[in-house]
């Protein structure tokens, strides 16, 4: 389990494709600290530690991770959004987190308001029921707060994030553009209400049958 809070940036300094992608990560981590088999929220996916040295660490990634997650964004040189697993009486900052993608979406626009950066990002209809306005999405492994929803024409949405000076500063969305690929986490309570409401669906169509 995550919180959302971005706690490092790390970077992908080598790739070695295996069976499944090697991938070692850069970081600022005391990585003495992180145990082999540990668990890292890698730009909102959560991956385990594999190997690790002075000041990186590697994490396998499988067919379906790469399936499920953003394009391009297991490139050597890029760069990831990192948290360390929850602890038991650590600070919860953000929203509770599982670091399972629910979904990719796409950044529309990101332009300035005030001293804050003004984003968009396009979601499909697999994300678009989980979404509210003032309701927590994790974008790229960071805990937000949706600031506006609009729902687009064949079931998908476009949704609307404020991102504070100091949130940029601190996790990859300082340098977000347009066209970028996002991964999504819909608010863990949100799925489980989703869940509900399609057995509810289901249990009521059986009574109709």
């Amino acid at each position: 389990m995550f919180t959302g809070i971005i706690t490092d940036i790390g970077r992908i300094v080598a790739v070695e494709r295996r069976g499944d992608l090697r991938v070692r990560i850069a970081c600022a981590y005391d990585t003495d600290t992180i145990d082999l088999g540990a668990s890292i929220a890698c730009s909102g996916v959560c991956l385990t530690v594999v190997d690790k040295g002075a000041g990186w660490f590697a994490v396998d990634v499988s067919a379906e991770t790469l399936s499920r997650t953003a394009h391009g964004q297991w490139n050597e040189g890029l760069r990831f959004n990192l948290e360390r697993a929850l602890k038991l009486g650590d600070e919860l900052g953000g929203h509770i987190v599982t670091g399972h993608v629910d979904g990719i979406g796409e950044v529309v626009s990101a332009a300035p308001e005030g001293d804050s950066l003004r984003v968009v990002i396009a979601a499909g209809a697999e994300v678009a029921p989980y979404l509210a306005a003032k309701g927590s999405i994790t974008v790229d492994g960071i805990s937000l707060t949706v600031n506006d929803v609009e729902d687009l024409d064949g079931g998908g949405v476009r949704f609307g994030l404020n991102i504070i000076p100091h949130t940029a500063a601190m996790t990859t969305l300082d340098r977000i553009e347009p066209g970028r690929a996002v991964n999504l986490e819909i608010d863990v309570l949100a799925r489980y209400l989703g869940r509900m409401e399609q057995l509810r669906a289901r249990k009521a169509d059986v009574r109709h049958a």
